[in-house]
């Protein structure tokens, strides 16, 4: 089912605006939701709206706090995101850390105390329209076994990096555990199998089935051993720098998943590219890449092609879904 972007997004807006959100806030936060699903990532856009409601409704989500800042050093700033709205405290700090960049080239914001953040892709789309280089990362509640280990303790800790190009940005969006849980639900509505092995049934086999990597808990790092090695040091990075919590802090309850550690890096390079060279460098890495075969594609670029389709057909939705956020929209 296909519905037109604008209606996903003021509906979404509806249901916030009655949950106590202030107008321009509301706005805001639909939008990057409506705008998730519309680049083809609905388990962290529409699909993830209504627990976003539970938390609200919870008290884990305070609609009405803000990201602060904290201190600062430089270029280098901390803030604390208060337990409001994860997707608006994250694209706050970006922002900011986009305003370090135009003044030091480069720009850091580590965020504490705050909420999912939902697609983390946004941030680097975020960073890359305004010209920068945009990296950023979350923690996430302990949802990953460490290699050799079937207890979860590290977090699939989603990792983003972002390269502005005029012909069409390359953002990787990735987590670190081959699957994101949010996808892991999205193949199991769907009856599909995953595409590669994803995690380990509750016999410790590798499978390909979501639903049970869902039940044993087992999610498979990206790389094995390196995956987990890396979830652990972007935990460390991302605690320390902002001074909040670590992935071994956090509540393991999905629906009381708070209080995460964030970080945001912006380098801005298109305004000090007098020359053009910088882009021409990105251009021709693009080519090359290309030219090892068709099917052959830069990270965002089905993400674009998805993008188009939807604001010309309408955003692909699940019906249960968007029936359910109908109902909460007409009763609010």
């Amino acid at each position: 089912m296909r519905v037109p972007f604008d209606d996903l997004h003021r509906t979404l807006e509806r249901v916030l605006l009655s949950l106590g959100f202030e107008a321009s806030r509301a706005e805001l936060c639909a939008r990057l939701f409506a705008e998730t699903s519309r680049d083809g990532v609905a388990s962290h856009g529409l699909n993830r709206f209504p627990r976003f409601v539970q938390m609200i409704q919870a008290g884990v989500v305070d609609v009405h706090a803000g990201a602060q800042l904290t201190s600062s050093h430089g270029a280098t700033e901390r803030w604390d995101g208060r337990r409001g709205p994860g997707n608006l405290n994250a694209h706050r700090c970006m922002r900011q850390a986009i305003a370090l960049a135009r003044e030091h080239g480069m720009g850091c914001v580590a965020l504490a105390n705050t909420n999912h953040w939902m697609r983390g892709g946004t941030y680097g789309w975020q960073a890359a329209d305004a010209g920068a280089i945009g990296i950023c990362w979350t923690n996430t509640l302990p949802n990953m076994p460490p290699w050799g280990s079937s207890q979860p303790r590290l977090g699939n800790n989603p990792f983003v990096i972002a390269v502005p190009r005029p012909a069409g940005h390359l953002v990787l969006d990735m987590s670190l555990s081959q699957f994101s849980f949010g996808a892991l639900e999205s193949y199991r509505r769907r009856g599909e199998a995953l595409p590669v092995t994803g995690g380990f049934d509750a016999a410790g086999e590798l499978t390909r089935d979501a639903a049970a990597i869902e039940s044993s808990g087992r999610v498979l790092p990206i790389g094995y051993w390196k995956g987990a090695g890396l979830s652990l040091m972007l935990d460390i990075i991302a605690a320390v720098l902002s001074g909040g919590r670590a992935t071994h802090e956090i509540p393991p309850d999905s629906l009381q998943e708070t209080a995460l550690s964030q970080v945001f890096i912006a380098a801005d390079f298109t305004s000090r590219d007098r020359a053009g060279t910088a882009l021409s460098t990105v251009e021709k890495i693009v080519e090359d890449l290309h030219a090892a075969g068709d099917d052959v594609r830069y990270p965002g670029e089905r993400t674009l092609a998805i993008r188009e389709r939807s604001m010309t057909l309408g955003v692909e939705v699940d019906e249960d879904i968007w029936d359910k956020v109908r109902r909460m929209a007409a009763s609010g």
